[in-house]
């Protein structure tokens, strides 16, 4: 005790008196463990401590717990999806400025699912964290959980992206540092936060495409006994006076503010053609526009642009100007909202019809079904489980960016699982598998002497696989769906067990590398086409993830690595390779590797003659 006590003075610099720092230096005589003055900033050693490290947190992780005051709800004591979006908000600010070290504003939302409401006493537990940091933009991820301090149940609430901008002296943009991923999931995320950017670039490209192909005439739907609504008695128009507390540091208006004030226009809009309390279950990808800052005149129209029979669309938009209204309006951030109404059961309640207005109305309630779609699309494909997806998904221009970022982005997870194990090595080919619950795959990888935009060139095109590998006699492009998305229909050389061969409608997406260290990708999965149905010669194969990544690890020099996870049909094939009971992958990577070496020439000729 005194030995610590004297540690603790030295440390301190105070001086220890003479007959104290004699008797213990006399009392630690003749021990093993010299006395240690412990270092500024050094840890101290705590008994234990090395058997079970404390896990690395990543620097940018934000996390928010509010408990839900009677302030923070609306009439049924449920909390305010306004206050929620105004919490997420600045957690993910928070996060954003963690990792850029300057001010950050919201420049958009993707879309969020809300799936359960909290009531009035639960707490509200907000974890956000950058998932990859950009030029100047990154993302932020951000999941939302509620939890019941009564009983100790938590629960999912809902997970959003948020793009951040990180803004220098005069509002200039500000160079970001990369983000370095620690663990599976970090990296997992890292990888597809690219497809999610490029899936938000396209967005708008994919409802004027879905318009064009359908009627332009407005056919209002007809339902037995309900009444319609006009529109324009749904409309509503409020104006806020933006004041220092729903700005921040830098004066700009807290996007997440702007949030809760469109949603309670939106709120009230739905209202009206309900009369009732509607529930707020899906909001569209906000995009902020333009700033506002303190002093702005906030006006927010409301409007519901189409009501199908269980929900309802409610258009929302916020427009700025100071004080002299002369000045034009600024256009600051539009989006639509999903509304419910729930009986006393639960269960959504049928709606009312909504007869739109002519010219812009009409246009709305049009574009509102497109949007229906697209969200029917985006949340089956992209947002449900992999389990979940059937391997075969139904082909079709309106949902064709989210097939295939459901594509590129299930390859993505399955290269950045941690649990590869080494299964055979033979020369330079290396083949690892990955066990899972529901899952066996495989990785196959060789270094090859090419560049990597050589490889990814020459691989991307299936027309030439079947110079390599055994496995295919011929693929034909269906297809050419743009410059990174194809449709082939394959044949493939193996006989299925009803001794025909097996056929294959695959899309391929080809992806180049979004910054330094990234990949190329090309991934495959099944789709069905009307015009390719199953025949009677062929026994219809399925492939629910596969595809080659290739890495640069020097001008002349990359790493090839095949990905497939193994569907029912292919698994038999793919445990005798792994048992060692036959080298068919080792001599098929093989073949690759002298397929590309070969071609490599002629592909250098063909690119310095374009």
């Amino acid at each position: 005790l005194l030995s610590r006590c004297l540690l603790k003075m030295v440390k301190g610099n105070i001086v220890v008196p003479e007959e104290i720092l004699s008797f213990c230096c006399n009392g630690l005589q003749g021990s093993t463990s010299p006395l240690r003055v412990q270092e500024p900033g050094e840890r101290e050693e705590v008994p234990g401590a090395m058997a079970s490290p404390l896990p690395t947190r990543n620097p940018t992780e934000v996390q928010m717990s509010q408990l839900v005051l009677p302030c923070h709800t609306n009439h049924r004591g449920e909390l305010s999806t306004g206050q929620l979006l105004k919490w997420i908000d600045t957690a993910a600010c928070l996060s954003a400025e963690r990792h850029a070290g300057c001010p950050c504003v919201t420049a958009s939302m993707d879309d969020i699912y809300f799936e359960h409401t909290i009531s009035v006493g639960q707490v509200v537990n907000i974890k956000a964290k950058v998932n990859r940091a950009f030029n100047s933009s990154m993302e932020v991820g951000i999941q939302v959980s509620y939890e019941d301090l009564c009983s100790g149940k938590h629960c999912s609430i809902c997970k959003a992206y948020a793009t951040f901008v990180a803004q220098g002296p005069s509002n200039s943009k500000v160079k970001l540092k990369p983000l370095t991923p620690q663990t599976e999931e970090e990296k997992t995320e890292h990888s597809i936060a690219a497809e999610r950017r490029r899936m938000r670039l396209v967005h708008k490209d994919t409802l004027k495409d879905l318009l064009i192909r359908s009627p332009h005439e407005t056919e209002l739907e007809t339902r037995d006994g309900s009444v319609v609504v006009p529109a324009e008695k749904t409309r509503v128009e409020s104006v806020e006076l933006v004041l220092p507390p729903h700005a921040n540091h830098q004066g700009n208006t807290f996007g997440g503010q702007i949030m809760a004030w469109m949603e309670n226009v939106a709120t009230i809009a739905a209202s009206r053609l309900c009369h009732a309390h509607p529930t707020l279950r899906a909001i569209e990808m906000f995009h902020f526009r333009g700033p506002s800052q303190v002093g702005d005149r906030l006006v927010l129209k409301a409007i519901v642009n189409n009501a199908f029979k269980n929900s309802m669309e409610v258009g929302v938009c916020a427009e700025a100007y100071g004080q002299e209204m002369s000045i034009s309006r600024r256009h600051i951030n539009s989006a639509f909202m999903t509304f419910e109404v729930l009986d006393q059961e639960g269960r959504p309640r049928t709606l009312p019809m909504v007869a739109p207005e002519p010219g812009d109305g009409e246009r709305r309630y049009r574009e509102a079904s497109a949007r229906k779609k697209i969200r029917l699309d985006r949340k089956y494909v992209v947002s449900c489980k992999q389990t979940e997806v059937p391997l075969s998904v139904p082909w079709d221009q309106s949902n064709k960016v989210y097939l295939s970022y459901n594509n590129v982005s299930a390859l993505k997870t399955l290269v950045a699982k941690a649990n590869w194990a080494l299964a055979r090595e033979k020369e330079k080919v290396r083949m690892y598998t990955l066990e899972e619950d529901k899952f066996l795959s495989f990785r196959i990888e060789m270094s090859v002497r090419i560049a990597a935009s050589q490889a990814f060139s020459l691989l991307s095109d299936l027309r030439r696989r079947h110079e390599w590998d055994s496995h295919y006699a011929s693929a034909e492009l269906v297809q050419q769906v743009d410059d990174d998305d194809m449709i082939y229909h394959v044949v493939s050389q193996t006989l299925s067990h009803e001794n025909k061969p097996q056929d294959f409608v695959i899309l391929a997406s080809r992806r180049k590398p979004c910054s330094k260290g990234d990949p190329y990708v090309v991934a495959f999965r099944s789709v069905t086409l009307p015009t390719h149905p199953a025949s009677a010669g062929f026994t219809r194969g399925e492939t629910l993830c596969s595809g080659f990544c290739i890495w640069t690890e020097s001008d002349e020099m990359s790493k090839v690595a095949y990905y497939n996870q193994a569907t029912p049909g292919y698994l038999n094939y793919v445990t005798t390779n792994v048992a060692g009971l036959s080298s068919n992958f080792c001599a098929t990577f093989e073949a690759c590797e002298k397929f590309l070496l070969k071609n490599k020439e002629d592909l250098i000729v063909r690119l310095q003659d374009l």
